[in-house]
């Protein structure tokens, strides 16, 4: 793939495709069809190594809401934005007439260069009851590093209250149960890559590493069939926050991984208040280092500017 060159196409039908050669790295589903139910919302799914396996799941049987990687929220003040039941202190987990939203309004920018793919995209949150609580400026870029064997996804998010009302961002931890922090860009792996290994700096291990800060976290796990290995880091922008990300991640029963800016924190968005995110995931064929894996990422995320800009 010396030669390739990364593409970018809109189905107009609700997706884009990035390409890289002839290989799919992503599609972007920006106007889902899912039941309400689930919390309707963009994401990203499938995603493929540069080498062409396969490192997301669409609507697990035991969570048939995860997608992929997704901004999910399970805990906006009394609304949820995760999908299914809600976790509330005292109640536990009950199904609630809250499932909102997060609907398409347009794109300022779709760009493909040979080695660089921009998405500047428009998005409502919207409540179960029809309520517009947060508007949302995100964007994406793709860029390639077949070197490394690796691509590089970086995602920004800006949200902004509308809702006329102080809003409350949480996790069920906060609500009360005990790590169970789990909400922000989340990413759902393939079934086999359970009991996968987790990295951060100078350490591997499972599902112990639940709640670790740390700069950034890696996923390594092995694909049926070709039992070939596949890798993801994700890298927090150190401009999120004064202090590392908590991170919850699972090897056991099922791989995910999320940054988790509420893990047990609960954030208050004012009226008319903001709140911005930035994160690069590196998906990598094999096993590499993933400490250089993280340096990519994180060379990226400075070297680029956000595709508002």
């Amino acid at each position: 793939m010396s030669d390739a060159a990364l593409r970018l196409t809109d189905d107009r039908t609700g997706s884009l495709a990035v390409e890289y050669g002839d290989q799919l790295l992503l599609r972007y589903v920006y106007q889902p069809t899912d039941p309400q139910l689930e919390s309707p919302r963009p994401y990203f799914h499938p995603l493929h190594t540069l080498g062409g396996d396969l490192v997301s799941l669409f609507r697990p049987h035991d969570h048939v809401w995860h997608r992929g990687i997704a901004l999910s929220l399970p805990n906006v003040g009394t609304e949820n934005f995760w999908g299914g039941v809600t976790y509330t202190r005292g109640h536990e987990y009950r199904q609630l007439p809250n499932n909102g939203s997060m609907r398409h309004q347009r794109f300022d920018r779709l760009d493909a260069e040979p080695g660089l793919v921009r998405v500047a995209h428009r998005l409502d949150w919207i409540t179960e009851g029809g309520e517009t609580w947060l508007r949302e400026e995100r964007g994406f870029t793709v860029t390639a590093a077949p070197d490394s064997d690796a691509w590089v996804l970086t995602f920004t998010t800006a949200l902004t209250n509308v809702s006329g009302r102080d809003i409350v961002m949480g996790s069920p931890t906060t609500e009360g149960r005990d790590n169970a922090g789990y909400g922000g860009l989340f990413w759902r792996g393939p079934r086999s890559f359970t009991g996968g290994a987790v990295h951060v700096e100078g350490r591997t291990g499972g599902d112990e590493l639940m709640g670790v800060r740390a700069p950034w976290l890696g996923f390594t796990g092995r694909h049926d069939g070709s039992s070939r290995s596949s890798t993801l880091v994700f890298v927090d922008d150190p401009g999120n926050g004064d202090q590392h990300v908590k991170w919850f991640v699972r090897a056991e029963p099922f791989a995910c991984v999320c940054p988790a800016p509420f893990f047990d924190e609960e954030v208050t968005m004012a009226h008319d208040g903001s709140l911005l995110l930035r994160y690069a995931v590196v998906v990598a064929d094999g096993s590499p280092d993933p400490a250089a894996l993280a340096a990519l990422g994180t060379a990226t995320l400075t070297t680029l500017a956000t595709p508002e800009d």
